[in-house]
């Protein structure tokens, strides 16, 4: 039995909706970022980093969303979550993913976790000023060469769509305009028509 750390609101739907695709048999516990949880002893045990996600196997524990959408996708093959023979594809999934993780979720950490990079409080301002252009200009990139359609690969549905349509909820809140990204807007309409993620959507919800 897997069991997946979340908080609402964060990259970890990614893998929860991963999960959920996947029929994997898993449990999930809510840290509460309010009371700064995620940095208590007991979580820092499990992961060190002090984020979510994180997921307990029986061989350890996985962090980093790209990393633990693969492992998700290599464990449960018959779910077709990434095109495991084919090594040139399953490396275009992971670029995907990558970019995902270490540019678009960075733009967006720029708005409210400033502190990671700068120390003097008028710099957070500024970094915040600049979220709707970085933020954009990612959303753009993927728009126009990233996103094949209808899923991120084509025609076959994989981890990337779960991850990207998470980002794609905090558009809104940076300042990005969905209707500039009809091709982006259209995925995420299709993401919210699927079973498995109107299921994680309401137990985050609850």
């Amino acid at each position: 039995m897997l069991k997946l750390y979340y908080v609402p609101g964060t990259c970890a739907l990614a893998s929860h909706i991963a999960l959920a695709e996947a029929g994997a048999p898993y449990t999930t516990e809510r840290l509460d970022f309010k009371t700064n949880q995620q940095n208590s002893p007991e979580y820092l045990k499990i992961n060190p980093k002090g984020r979510v996600p994180a997921l307990v196997t029986d061989r350890g524990v996985l962090t980093e969303t790209p990393a633990v959408l693969a492992y998700i996708a290599q464990t449960f093959p018959q779910a077709k979550l990434a095109p495991l023979d084919d090594a040139f594809e399953f490396a275009k999934v992971q670029a995907f993913n990558s970019y995902l993780c270490s540019t678009v979720h960075v733009n967006h950490a720029h708005k409210g976790r400033g502190y990671r990079w700068a120390a003097d409080e008028s710099s957070f301002a500024d970094m915040k000023t600049m979220i709707p252009k970085t933020m954009a200009a990612s959303f753009g990139l993927i728009e126009r060469d990233m996103l094949k359609g209808p899923w991120v690969m084509g025609e076959s549905y994989t981890v990337c769509d779960a991850y990207l349509y998470t980002l794609t909820l905090w558009l809104d809140g940076d300042g990005v305009d969905l209707a500039t990204l009809p091709k982006v807007k259209a995925h995420r309409a299709a993401m919210e028509s699927r079973p498995a993620v109107q299921k994680v959507l309401a137990e985050q919800k609850a």
